[in-house]
């Protein structure tokens, strides 16, 4: 793999053209704070998941946990669990919610310490992989996984290597379809499992 920006340059147009609509309400932190009881189970009280197979949600921008919700409840993201879950909240709920949420600090659980693995999914997320054409991480997560709040692109640093390995899984097989522009299926579509399990390890540290 060439560590090389060329890949980016795709990348960085559609990220200025990724604003999302988010919802017309004022989200209130501290109205969310009594709205959030029936997330903690999964999703743990403050948002820092203790399951390896759900996300963590503390610390994520409002924007991109606005546009999850509100596709749980079209039924443009599929999730039986989070659609029932959503289907009775207003839009005040998934604002107050998703500013509760996105004010929360977020725990960062940590890569595993294999440095082969590491390596690999270091150069995936900040080059990508040039002799396949999948373009690096950073153009839309930011170098530290931050995301990109304005254009809408979540944080993704520090989350169960598990659940990251779920959702690329699922955005490469195309059972997961509700990214901008198939931005991530084309990044990831061509990616070996062992691509994707080491890039999911080193995101899993990413601060």
């Amino acid at each position: 793999m060439k560590k090389s920006a060329t890949l980016l340059s795709w990348l960085i147009p559609l990220a200025a053209l990724a604003v999302v609509q988010v919802a017309n309400a004022q989200g209130n932190a501290a109205a969310g704070a009594n709205k959030v009881a029936i997330c903690a189970t999964c999703h743990g009280n403050d948002g820092n998941s203790q399951i390896p197979m759900n996300p963590s949600l503390a610390g994520q921008n409002a924007a991109y946990l606005i546009k999850q919700l509100e596709e749980y409840q079209s039924g443009t993201r599929q999730n039986a669990t989070m659609s029932a879950m959503s289907a009775s909240l207003s839009e005040q709920d998934i604002a107050d919610i998703a500013a509760y949420y996105a004010s929360q600090p977020r725990q960062i659980t940590g890569a595993q310490d294999d440095q082969e693995s590491l390596d690999l999914g270091e150069t995936l997320y900040r080059a990508g992989n040039s002799d396949i054409a999948s373009a690096a991480c950073t153009a839309c997560h930011s170098p530290t996984g931050k995301g990109n709040a304005p254009a809408g692109f979540p944080a993704i640093g520090g989350p169960h290597s598990e659940y990251t390995l779920t959702q690329l899984r699922a955005f490469r097989s195309g059972e997961r379809n509700n990214d901008l522009n198939g931005m991530m299926r084309t990044v990831v579509e061509r990616l070996t499992d062992a691509e994707l399990v080491a890039l999911a390890n080193y995101i899993a540290g990413l601060h």
